[in-house]
């Protein structure tokens, strides 16, 4: 296993302990979060900040291992597959996760999970009948919107929440609205392999 597939199977291991922290009631192990007070009207959880900060090391080794296997030539099926489905375990599970506990609305998830499942039916399809299909410049920014927007949430947008600014909700918004117009952008440039 070379190294980009290593760091990627560090993202999934990072994003398991992420999403275990995010749902078990770590008060039954004895384990407390205590809040931090940042002044007279921010009160912050610091298992947020806790997450947040395991979600930013997850979200930058995405980055990185596909770095590494372009510069280098290590490109591999094995690394495609895997770093998919971290992608998935990563940025889909803290979505489902923060709309159950209230952070955001529950159509986030529901609205990237289905278009996620659209894109990768699309990209069967074709792989199928040799058609290649390359990540579009509409879901290459919406990746960057939605990892920026998850990050901003698990830290209660700090620092701009010290200003009463919440750009989190938003830019994980504006992240969907760019999934659809990117899954729309992959059925149209591949509608030939699905219609026929």
């Amino acid at each position: 296993m070379n190294v980009p597939n290593k760091i990627t199977l560090c993202r999934i291991f990072l994003s398991a302990i992420l999403l275990a922290i995010m749902i078990f009631p770590m008060e039954i192990l004895g384990i407390s979060f205590p809040e931090l007070r940042i002044n007279s009207e921010l009160i912050i959880d610091s298992k947020d900040i806790i997450c947040g900060i395991l979600f930013l090391i997850a979200a930058l080794t995405d980055f990185l291992d596909g770095y590494l296997a372009r510069k280098y030539n290590l490109v591999t099926d094995l690394g495609k597959v895997m770093d998919a489905i971290a992608d998935k375990i990563l940025v889909n599970g803290v979505l489902i996760l923060l709309a159950v506990n209230g952070y955001i609305s529950a159509i986030v998830p529901v609205v990237i999970v289905c278009r996620d499942i659209a894109v990768d039916s699309i990209k069967m399809i074709a792989g199928q009948k040799n058609g290649a299909v390359a990540a579009s410049k509409a879901g290459k920014t919406k990746t960057a919107f939605m990892l920026t927007g998850i990050t901003l949430v698990l830290f209660n947008d700090l620092p701009f929440s010290l200003f009463s600014v919440y750009p989190g909700k938003i830019i994980i918004m504006i992240a969907v609205v760019l999934s659809i117009i990117s899954g729309i952008q992959y059925y149209e440039k591949n509608k030939k392999y699905i219609i026929n």
